[in-house]
């Protein structure tokens, strides 16, 4: 591969990678890495068995005020609803309500 102007090196001691998304976040953990260098542009190769774990959605503090006033519960209480429901706001109200 030098013949080609090729320089893999495996990158040692890897406890995890991150690849984080809007979405949520692919967690690698203990994950092998090679750096391949050629014409001077590096690639890494992550080999390994990722997780994906959902991103928690943004929950604006006037849809918690609504919420907790439309249910008639604590603002914490409406927050914790709008994450379970990922910030949907009727469905969240119809939650608390039952």
């Amino acid at each position: 591969m030098k013949k080609l102007g090729m320089n893999v090196e495996q990158i040692e001691d890897v406890q995890s990678i991150v690849i984080k998304t809007p979405k949520g976040n692919w967690i690698f953990d203990s994950a092998e890495v090679s750096a391949m260098t050629m014409q001077g542009q590096t690639t890494y190769q992550v080999t390994g068995n990722p997780r994906f774990e959902e991103a928690a959605p943004e929950i604006p503090a006037e849809d918690v005020t609504m919420v907790a006033a439309q249910a008639n519960v604590p603002e914490e209480k409406a927050r914790e609803a709008l994450v379970a429901c990922r910030g949907d706001i009727a469905e969240a109200i119809m939650k608390l309500a039952q």
